[in-house]
């Protein structure tokens, strides 16, 4: 964990590369600036095999990210803690940086999910950022699920994912793009959205990179046939395992998908580490039965269980 002193210093919870037409939009906040206390918020999870389950043996949290006490529901995996990630703000508002370190040692089983849809309100004089840093180390198993990013009217936000995986290691991720607040008419009202993805060995050796930049007002942005075309969701799966061969997990993805009324593409990823999803729709419910379906499909395939109905409110 890193130690308290340096935890507020700008070169921890800022991006390492903002791109810069992101940066180009700061100005003067009038709210709090980037960096003054209820702007910076932090979360340091750290996971290790504990007797015969998964345990929550380190945590750091400054608000406004916390989290709920772990919680073993799935009855199939009751080794496996799922943790809700939650904000005390209701959302990311101008000038927010957060950062998020989730450590799963050896031999852990994790599922990470929110406890909703992530908010990112109207930002009129800077931008925000949210880095996550998730590390599974050798023979662990990793599902981060988050819910949907919804961002509203002149929205700004960065966000940069770094996923290291040990060569033995599993994990899963999802990530959920949303128009916009779709039951305000807002499709597309945001000012810019932009994400990296970066997926790692432990030696440094890069496996996959996704980037999105959403902008409208950049012809061909948000409406190409790489990202939303004429739909209000985007929804994206990334599948990294030795448990099965890459084909296999893309054949079963493709399958799975195939009846779920969306719109989607699968294919290997890179080295045949894994394989991975993108699916559009303009429907809410059927986008996230969708990537439900996804889940448990993999789920079964790679460690026998299908995927719990985690109830959120």
């Amino acid at each position: 964990m890193t130690t308290a002193p340096a935890r507020l210093d700008p070169a921890h919870y800022e991006p390492r590369r903002t791109p810069a037409r992101m940066r180009d939009l700061t100005g003067p906040a009038d709210t709090l600036a980037a960096g003054r206390p209820g702007k910076v918020g932090l979360l340091e999870l750290r996971y290790a095999r504990v007797g015969d389950r998964t345990e929550l043996v380190d945590r750091y949290q400054k608000s406004p990210l916390q989290i709920m006490r772990p919680l073993y529901v799935d009855p199939l995996r009751p080794d496996m803690p799922v943790t809700y990630l939650m904000s005390t703000g209701g959302g990311i508002v101008q000038a927010d940086r957060n950062r998020l370190d989730i450590d799963c040692g050896p031999g852990t089983a994790v599922h990470l999910t929110t406890q909703a849809a992530t908010k990112l309100h109207r930002m009129e004089f800077d931008h925000a950022t949210q880095v996550v840093n998730l590390r599974a180390e050798a023979d662990s198993y990793v599902e981060y699920l988050p819910d949907p990013l919804i961002p509203y009217r002149d929205a700004r936000f960065y966000q940069h994912t770094e996923v290291t995986v040990d060569p033995t290691a599993t994990v899963l991720l999802g990530e959920t793009i949303a128009a916009g607040r779709l039951a305000r008419g807002e499709r597309h009202a945001y000012r810019m959205l932009f994400s990296d993805l970066e997926i790692t060995r432990g030696d440094g050796d890069l496996l996959a990179v996704d980037t999105v930049r959403l902008d409208p007002g950049e012809p061909g942005s948000v409406t190409g046939p790489a990202v939303f075309a004429d739909h209000d969701l985007m929804a994206t799966l990334y599948v990294v395992s030795p448990l099965a061969p890459a084909e296999e997990i893309a054949d079963l993805l493709h399958e799975a998908l195939a009846d779920t009324g969306t719109v989607f593409g699968v294919s290997v990823l890179p080295d045949d580490c894994g394989a991975w999803a993108r699916i559009l729709s303009s429907d809410p419910p059927a986008i996230t039965r969708a990537l439900h379906t996804a889940w448990d499909a993999v789920r079964r395939l790679l460690i026998g269980v299908p995927a719990p109905d985690l109830r959120k409110t």
